[in-house]
This record gives structure tokens, C-alpha cells and sequence, in this order.
């Protein structure tokens, strides 16, 4: 139950405007609308306790925020700001858990989510042309068999390495130092060019493919869903 709650509390703040708060009995209510909610409001405040722990959310009392240990009376529950994204998804076996990843944005969390992290980092590799190739081969292995499992939050994060892929290489390409935003007037790497295009072309297959698609549409659909 615990962990059904706390998915439900990320994904009602996923709805609101960054900034805004839910309170435990909006989440209780949403568990049990037809229910005894209220008797449900201890397991809200505790599995907000357990975000708060991890850094997902901060719990707030008249605007100021509070420790999740030992707070009394009346809390807001608000989402944690990006900087402890890596908070909230520490310590998470995602292919126990799959309930709990998010597909996020580009990249995000793709140097987080265990054991896929583990898994796939090493196969990751953009050097050089013949490097990237290998990667990219490596890789798309990698999601062939994510997808024949069945298993969504392995063919994201496949997708992930690969998109990681083109955006670094492309970074190097642009730039010999890999410094995002420096000045340079070195000419590009065309050398980086050419591996950026290798992961972009498998990047864009994989968004292609449609069992990837129909699970990412769902997950985002699970997580807006009241």
C-alpha cells in the first residue's frame, strides 16, 4: 500500500503547477472516493514522510518546510525541486518497482535508474565511429530484449543511453572540450559528427518502434491520471 501512495502522491503533484501543494486527505480521497478516507490519512502522511526522506517532496507547515521525522499537525505535501531528482529515485530497484520510474525528460535520470544503469553504461561508447557503432549495436540488443520481456522501463532507458548518445557526441563535435557552453573557435570534430549521427539514427528507431511507444503513452497517462 505503501508504495501505491507514494505513486499516487507524485502523480497528483505531477499535475500542479510547480510550486503548488496537495494536502494527505486530497490524496486519501483520491485512493478512496467512495471510501473511509479518512482512516487512510496515517498511511498518506507516512508514505509522504518516506518522499520527504528520499527528496522527492518537502513537507511544509504554514509555508516553512519541516523534517519528515516527528512533525505534528496539519502538513502540504509539495514536489521537490529538480535538484533532488537523484534523491528521489536512490536506493530504488526499478525492475522490482517499474511503478516507480518516470519517463521524465530527454535524458533524466538515465545515470540513476538501477539496475538499468548498471546494465547498459557500459556498453555505451562514442570515441570513435567504429566505437559508436559497436554501442549502438550493443544497445539496441539491449532493447530488443527489454522489449521482448516486456519490460518498459529497460526500453526507455535503452532509449536514453542512445539519445545520450548523439547529445554528447554531438557536444564533443561542437566543442573538442566537451564544455557545454564555452566559446570556441576550434573548427568542428567531424570525427564526433559522424558518431553523433550513428546514435541519432538508432535513437529515432527506437522512438519509432510501437510497442516502445504504446508503453511510454501509457506511463504518462498512468502518471496524469487522477
Amino acid at each position: 500500500m505503501s508504495v501505491d501512495l507514494e505513486d499516487k502522491i507524485l502523480a497528483l503533484l505531477a499535475q500542479r503547477r510547480p510550486g503548488a501543494s496537495i494536502c494527505p486527505s486530497e490524496v486519501a480521497r483520491a485512493v478512496r472516493p467512495h471510501g473511509a478516507w479518512r482512516a487512510l490519512l496515517p498511511a498518506v502522511r507516512d508514505a509522504a514522510a518516506i518522499l520527504a526522506r528520499r527528496g522527492a517532496v518537502e513537507l511544509r507547515q504554514r509555508g516553512r518546510r519541516v523534517s519528515p521525522r516527528g512533525y505534528k499537525g496539519p502538513v502540504r505535501i509539495v514536489r521537490a525541486h529538480k535538484a533532488d531528482h537523484a534523491a528521489a529515485y536512490r536506493g530504488i530497484d526499478f525492475r522490482a518497482h517499474p511503478e516507480r520510474y518516470r519517463v521524465g525528460r530527454g535524458e533524466q535520470g538515465v545515470l540513476l535508474a538501477e539496475p538499468y544503469k548498471s546494465e547498459l553504461l557500459p556498453l555505451w561508447r562514442f570515441r570513435t565511429p567504429e566505437l559508436a557503432r559497436a554501442s549502438v549495436s550493443a544497445l539496441w540488443k539491449k532493447f530488443v530484449a527489454y522489449r521482448a520481456a516486456g519490460d518498459g522501463v529497460g526500453m526507455d532507458m535503452a532509449r536514453k543511453f542512445l539519445q545520450m548518445g548523439f547529445t554528447r557526441a554531438r557536444r564533443y563535435a561542437n566543442r573538442r572540450s566537451g564544455v557545454k557552453y564555452r566559446g570556441s573557435a576550434t573548427p568542428p570534430d567531424s570525427t564526433k559528427a559522424k558518431c553523433a549521427s550513428i546514435f541519432f539514427a538508432a535513437w529515432k528507431r527506437v522512438e519509432r518502434d510501437r510497442t516502445y511507444r504504446a508503453w511510454r503513452a501509457r506511463a504518462r497517462r498512468l502518471v496524469r491520471s487522477p
